[in-house]
């Protein structure tokens, strides 16, 4: 695992690090099978090449079930996941080391209690996981697929880095850290009129046959998955996307392309006036 790596082990930690250059046919593969990564600018594509080394420098990958973590998958994960804080920044991530790897959907034990108060054990299939604070899981069988998912808005990878980032603040409520109540304010009205609409078009096509919508209808589950499905589709096939939600486009814009400094301002101290 990470053979191109392995020489960086015990510089972990220690001032001056740097990580080592991803081999050139290693990085035109991620992008040959990542289309939408291939079709980024050449400085952007430059730019989330650096971004993924310092990424991979200070992440651990681990294999689930005996399944070894290569170089090419921990590098399609790295360039997955850095997409959305390419101008951000990797602080976004400073809350977790961990990134475990699952040949597939995952079994997670669930808890539930109905209205008559009884409680049900269940098990619910998972293709990935982010948890506050701690590791992010993945189905390397989806994230694998997520080249040729793109056109219909998939992508595992982003949705569950999405969910860190929306963690942030300490709540994955479909709103992440901003600079100020105003731009909360924003935030929650365009978000909250998107995911109305959005779940009132997921309800007509589950009880009357109507159209279903494009976007995966697993987002009118909750604000949060709503904001990490939307971006799943903003990242992946931005075009698309923008036919149903271009209010939602140009919000995405204000916060993923907004200057670094004021981004890290945001993550460090509670919104003001």
């Amino acid at each position: 695992m990470l053979n191109w790596l392995k020489n960086l082990a015990g510089a972990l930690g220690l001032p001056g690090a740097r990580p080592k250059a991803i081999p050139e046919a290693l990085w035109q593969s991620t992008l040959r099978h990542y289309p939408f990564l291939e079709k980024l600018s050449a400085a952007d594509r430059q730019a989330l090449r650096l971004l993924v080394g310092r990424f991979l420098l200070h992440k651990e990958f681990t294999g689930a079930h005996d399944l070894e973590v290569t170089d090419g998958m921990a590098v399609a994960i790295a360039a997955q996941a850095c997409l959305p804080v390419l101008r951000l920044g990797l602080g976004w991530y400073d809350d977790f080391t961990g990134i475990v790897v699952h040949p597939g959907a995952m079994l997670a034990r669930r808890k539930a209690i109905d209205p008559a108060g009884v409680v049900h054990d269940y098990r619910e299939a998972l293709l990935g996981e982010a948890m506050h604070g701690g590791p992010v899981t993945l189905s390397w069988q989806d994230v694998a697929a997520s080249g040729a998912s793109a056109e219909r808005g998939h992508n595992v990878v982003i949705h569950e880095f999405i969910h860190k980032i929306d963690m942030k603040d300490g709540a994955a409520d479909g709103c992440p850290p901003l600079p100020s109540r105003a731009a909360q304010a924003h935030w929650q009205e365009v978000m909250q009129a998107a995911y109305d609409q959005f779940r009132e078009r997921v309800a007509m096509a589950e009880r009357f046959g109507a159209e279903p919508p494009w976007l995966d209808a697993y987002g009118a589950s909750a604000p949060a998955e709503f904001f990490a499905v939307a971006c799943e589709a903003y990242f992946v096939n931005r075009e698309r996307f923008t036919e149903d939600f271009a209010p939602l486009t140009d919000l995405f814009d204000q916060f993923f392309k907004r200057n670094k400094a004021v981004s890290q301002a945001a993550t460090a101290q509670p919104a003001t006036d």
